[in-house]
């Protein structure tokens, strides 16, 4: 199978429901969430500019383990209730920052990060970990973002 992420156009809403469109159609038939993971993350990643990590941690029933990405290397273990990540999976609400400096208890996996969006992944009431994406760029996200990428998020909860 080949893919091609081709580019997105139209205003930024318009941008994200052919970003879904293309996720949808990339996790299609597949209920691997490694593979799913993987997939999502690059072409989340080659899709939108302006960011330096896109990927996913998985909650093992303790804490959130990384799981695929793209990006620099990354933090391994994020305990709950800490940092963006940990706060996304503990809340279960997204988070979005337009200043990682401010978090109070931030991680800095990537010194590069100045802002983020974590999106926390939970079906039927389970934690299943959390969808994340980085950016240099303070304030990168904003409500746009958000809702569309808990719609990409939605897209892989119900692959798997």
């Amino acid at each position: 199978m080949s893919f091609t992420v081709p580019d997105l156009s139209g205003d930024r809403s318009e941008q994200y429901r052919q970003l879904v469109e293309q996720a949808e159609a990339l996790v299609t038939g597949e209920p691997d969430r490694i593979a799913n993971a993987a997939n999502l993350s690059s072409l989340v990643f080659h899709a939108l500019p302006d960011l330096n990590w896109v990927g996913f941690y998985f909650y093992d029933g303790r804490e959130l383990v990384v799981g695929p990405f793209q990006g620099k290397p990354a933090c391994v273990r994020i305990a709950l209730a800490k940092g963006v990540c940990g706060t996304a999976a503990d809340t279960r609400e997204t988070q979005l920052v337009p200043d990682v400096h401010a978090f109070p208890g931030h991680i800095a996996c990537d010194g590069d990060t100045r802002s983020e969006i974590v999106v926390p992944l939970v079906r039927d009431g389970e934690l299943i970990g959390v969808f994340d994406l980085d950016s240099p760029i303070p304030a990168r996200f904003d409500a746009i973002d958000q809702y569309g990428l808990e719609a990409v998020a939605h897209v892989f909860l119900a692959a798997i």
